[in-house]
């Protein structure tokens, strides 16, 4: 237990300095094994996870559902779900933002990326809350907590990679995680009620759109509506399968953006080809090294120390998961949430299943958690998107921003632990 205790340690450690996760975990997972059974036995166990990941049929969804967000995001959408949005709540005090966190929810629900979704917002959103005269802090702070619900509104590419790592079906985590990104746009838009009626002059109301700009915004998001339930509809009427879906998916976002005149010239093609492989290169680099990490975790005992310490410490199956949900808010204060998910559950797995946990829930309520640290300090990867798409906004602004969010997230996570039925009913419904 002391030696996959010390990794982890210098595994922090490196982190916290700047190093990139997936390098680290790679170099720190070789480097331990090497040191408990011999540097050939370490480099044999390495290239032999690496290769077998890579020619595992279930990761490649990830690249797929990469490749639709990718192409969804350069169809232009962005703006006539904003638009479509705001024609509803535009008018009303705080109405901006109420439209902002819609627009995201509807933008992550066909791109998957907490990222991606924070930053084109930011394009979107920013220019017209600015315009009328929204304060920097409400501004950037919805963005940045909109976003985050492209890691729970599926598809989501960690609840696939939760799935691969926990061995849980991912067409029923993508059914498990409806209610529960439903549940926390709901709390977001009550905390952006609350901040407008605490603060009026925070979010002054818009002007109502044009007829003809309402219509053209509607008519704009019906093709991504109709994307969005052939995919996930196919997977819950079990038409095709979770690794089907996400081609089915890409296809159609690439006929959408033809159709909305992108996608059009061997250029475009070449750089939308370009930033999905990038992005994918970069998530499996986290991949390999963690599960790579894993192994070394593995040999040292830890996972099983920890199972005969839960036993000792006689903790329910809630008082495991609050443990856990603990650790991996502290987590999420230097990792991002898919480097959370490769290192926080494979440790815990033997105890999870021990305790009789339901992996199901427990894998929206990682999420969740994880949705903390991309907009907590001193990390908080959407802020920081935000910040460097919106730079004359100060990053102490934003954080004062999300704080609001960071309350609403935590209030959704104690009504799932509450109400386990919120993330297990619809899947149950399947089973």
């Amino acid at each position: 237990m002391t030696t996959g205790l010390l990794g982890f340690a210098i595994l922090i450690a490196l982190c916290f300095f700047g190093f990139r996760v997936g390098f680290v975990t790679l170099i720190v997972g070789v480097v331990g094994f090497a040191l408990q059974r011999g540097p050939e036995a370490a480099f044999a166990m390495a290239g032999q996870q690496i290769m077998e990941d890579a020619m595992n049929y279930n990761l490649s969804v990830i690249p797929l559902f990469i490749l639709m967000g990718v192409f969804i995001y350069r169809a232009d959408v962005s703006r006539d779900l904003y638009d479509a949005a705001y024609s509803a709540f535009g008018k009303q005090k705080g109405g901006l933002a109420l439209s902002t966190v819609v627009a995201c929810a509807g933008f992550s629900a066909v791109c998957g990326s907490s990222l991606a979704t924070a930053a084109t917002m930011t394009k979107v959103a920013m220019p017209p809350m600015k315009k009328y005269n929204y304060t920097n802090s409400l501004a950037t702070g919805t963005i940045a907590a909109g976003g985050t619900l492209g890691i729970m509104i599926p598809p989501s590419v960690p609840l696939v990679i939760y799935g691969i790592v926990a061995e849980v079906d991912i067409g029923l985590l993508f059914m498990a995680g409806i209610i529960p990104g439903l549940l926390l746009v709901s709390l977001f838009m009550i905390a952006i009620k609350v901040k407008v009626a605490l603060d009026p002059t925070s979010g002054p109301a818009g002007e109502p759109l044009a007829p003809e700009e309402r219509r053209r915004a509607l008519r704009g998001v019906w093709p991504v509506i109709g994307l969005f339930v052939v995919v996930l509809g196919g997977i819950y009427g079990s038409i095709f399968t979770p690794t089907e879906a996400s081609g089915i998916g890409a296809f159609g976002a690439a006929v959408i953006a033809i159709a909305r005149g992108h996608l059009r010239t061997l250029t475009e093609w070449k750089d939308a080809l370009v930033e999905a492989a990038k992005t994918t290169a970069s998530l499996f680099i986290v991949i390999f090294g963690a599960l790579i990490f894993a192994q070394f975790i593995n040999l040292s005992g830890l996972p099983f120390d920890l199972l005969f310490l839960v036993d000792d410490m006689n903790l329910t199956p809630y008082g495991l998961v609050v443990a856990i949900a603990i650790i991996a808010v502290l987590m999420g204060m230097i990792f991002e949430s898919i480097g959370i998910l490769l290192l926080l559950v494979p440790v815990f797995l033997p105890s999870l299943y021990a305790s009789g946990v339901d992996m199901i829930w427990f894998g929206i309520v990682v999420v969740v958690v994880t949705e903390l640290g991309l907009i907590t300090p001193p990390i908080g990867m959407n802020v920081f998107v935000v910040k460097s798409v919106a730079p004359m906004v100060r990053l102490v602004e934003i954080f004062r921003g999300v704080v609001p969010f960071i309350f609403a997230i935590v209030a959704g996570l104690l009504l799932v632990f509450l109400v386990p039925g919120l993330a297990t009913w619809l899947p149950s419904l399947l089973r």
